[in-house]
Formats: C-alpha cells, sequence, structure tokens
C-alpha cells in the first residue's frame, strides 16, 4: 500500500518510538511534533483533515471536535488510554462515529503505582527525602519518621475490575492483608485471596486501613468518595487514587486531612489536571504524583501497539478489538 493510500491519522501527542514506528508502517499519522497540549481548534482541524483521531486522556474531545471531524474526513476515534470519560460519547454516537481505547495492558503498571504510593505513605518516604535533600537530617534516632507496615492491615477496593484485583493480589499474597471490596456487580473470582464484598463505599471504607479506587470515571462514580466516605474511615487510614480525578470530592478530602480525621491521602490523578487545587498541595501526610499510573516505557509501547490494532480493524472493516461505542 503506498502512502498516498495510507489512511490519515491525527495524533494529539508523541508516544514512545517503536508505537509511532507501527503507527507510521500501516498509516500516514501527522504527530504533535512539539509535544504541547493543542486546543480545541486545533484537534478539531486535525480531525476534519484526518481520517481518525489518536487522542488522549489529557485531550477533552468534546462535541465541537467531533461535529468537525464528521464534517471533513473524520471518520474513527482510536483513544490512547482507558479511560473515555474525556471524550463526549454521545457525540460521537449521533455522528455514527466510533470509539475504541486500550485495555488491559495498563494493567501491571498501574497496580505497581498503587503500591507505591501505598508503601510510600506507609514509611513516610516522601517526608524522609525532602528532609535529607533539605539538608535537615540529624541522624537516625529511634523515633524518627516512624511510619506503619502494611502486613496485617485490610485494604478496601473500589472498583474490582482488572487493576482493582491485581492491586488486591498483590497486597493479600506479599503482604498478608485481608481485602474488602465495593463493586456494583458480583465478584466471584477472588476466591483464592478470601476477599469479601460489601454493600457498599462506606462499608468498605468502615473496615479498612487502606482505601484504594480503582472504579471508571462516570456520572455513577462521580465524586463517590466524599464527605460521608471520610467520615467512615478511621483517622489513621489513607486514601489511595490511581483511577481518574473525579471520583474524589476533593474538598472534602482537604478538610479530612487537615483536619486529622484521616491519615493521608496518596495521588497520581487529579480533578482538572494538570492544574492542581492548591489546598491538596499545603494538604498535611500527602503523597503526590504526576498521573504516572501507566508511565512504563512497555505499557506506554503496547497502548500504542494497541490504537493501532484498532485501526487497522477498522480500516479493514473488521470488528474492533476494544471498541467503546
Amino acid at each position: 500500500m503506498s502512502d498516498i493510500t495510507k489512511p490519515t491519522i491525527f495524533v494529539t501527542r508523541r508516544w514512545p518510538a517503536d508505537a509511532e514506528a507501527a503507527l507510521s508502517k500501516y498509516f500516514t499519522p501527522t504527530f504533535n511534533s512539539e509535544d504541547v497540549p493543542l486546543t480545541t481548534q486545533q484537534i478539531a482541524d486535525g480531525f476534519a483533515s484526518h481520517d481518525a483521531l489518536a487522542p488522549t486522556v489529557s485531550d477533552t474531545i468534546t462535541a465541537e471536535i467531533i461535529e468537525a471531524g464528521a464534517a471533513g474526513k473524520g471518520k474513527f476515534v482510536a483513544n490512547y488510554g482507558v479511560g473515555v470519560n474525556h471524550i463526549d460519547i454521545e457525540a460521537c454516537k449521533a455522528a455514527s462515529i466510533p470509539v475504541s481505547n486500550t485495555p488491559g495492558v495498563l494493567t501491571d503498571a498501574t497496580a505497581d503505582i498503587t503500591m507505591t504510593l501505598m508503601l510510600m505513605l506507609a514509611r513516610r518516604a516522601g517526608e524522609g527525602e525532602r528532609e535529607l535533600r533539605g539538608g535537615n537530617w540529624a541522624g537516625w534516632r529511634p523515633t524518627h519518621l516512624m511510619g506503619r507496615q502494611l502486613s496485617g492491615k485490610t485494604l478496601g477496593i473500589i472498583g474490582m475490575g482488572r487493576i482493582g484485583k491485581a492491586v488486591a493480589r498483590r497486597c493479600a499474597l506479599g503482604f498478608g492483608m485481608k481485602v474488602v471490596f465495593y463493586n456494583r456487580s458480583k465478584v466471584d473470582d477472588c476466591a483464592d485471596i478470601n476477599a469479601v464484598q460489601m454493600a457498599s463505599v462506606v462499608d468498605v471504607c468502615a473496615a479498612a486501613d487502606i482505601v484504594s479506587l480503582h472504579c471508571a470515571a462516570s456520572p455513577d462514580t462521580f465524586e463517590i468518595m466524599n464527605a460521608a466516605a471520610f467520615d467512615a474511615m478511621p483517622s489513621d487510614a489513607v486514601i489511595i487514587n490511581t483511577a481518574r480525578g473525579d471520583v474524589i470530592d476533593e474538598s472534602a478530602l482537604v478538610k479530612a486531612l487537615n483536619a486529622g480525621s484521616i491519615g493521608g491521602a496518596g495521588l497520581d490523578v487529579f480533578q482538572g489536571e494538570p492544574n492542581i487545587n492548591p489546598d491538596i498541595l499545603t494538604a498535611p501526610h500527602t503523597v503526590l504524583l504526576p498521573h504516572l499510573g501507566s508511565a512504563t516505557l512497555e505499557t506506554r509501547t503496547a497502548m500504542g501497539l494497541k490504537v493501532v490494532d484498532n485501526l487497522r480493524a477498522f480500516f479493514a472493516s473488521e470488528p474492533l478489538v476494544d471498541p467503546v461505542c
């Protein structure tokens, strides 16, 4: 197939080299060479002038963008990422533009970053590094920066999908933790770790030493961790979020942290990111990461290859590998 006949793909951010090479083998891509956030108009123009759009979770794909694509050459949205709450799915349906995503390949990387946040909070690693780098360490002493061990604690999972199960197994099998969880549908494949499904988010919060969020962002899960959930947590319990920022009521979280009614928060995602609520930045007992959940070379490459697989299926008029709508 010559370059002239290859479908054209508008890619909103740079990918790992191997993923870009795979995309270029089958398609004619236009990459965002500066790798900076594009405006709504730039993405709309790109979709209108290309056969497909490959956005990321940091792009807000509005109805305006979808309509511009549909009025031009745009036929398909191949999302680089699992979550699609940044895409106006109803506008895609109205314009008969299918959407795909990249599930499955992010599981281990996101579970690992969840464990990173848990351990950093439990062992006060962030505080210790800042003290050391700031030249304020006075040497070893028995009561210095005492944290807590994970072994024997109770983990509460909100959203027992692929990533939730991976975290639960790491905690149960690696640290001997008990596992309780909330999931909207019944989960039957966690008997190997004796995980107990509970009736509500509040029930999980009341029972857990560590609450870890792994639910998709949707209207049903918007701020699912709210004041009532934080009030139910023991005063030394911590919250971990590697899902999406919108699943936490950040104002309620800040209030709980400042009041000392919970023990801490480890966050990899935020509402309105990359603009972070300044009250979170100054709240005590936090570990904050810049959305690193899937940030391994292996995972980010695999995500790109998933996008390529979905694009190839679409332009071959075959069923999508990972259909969203």
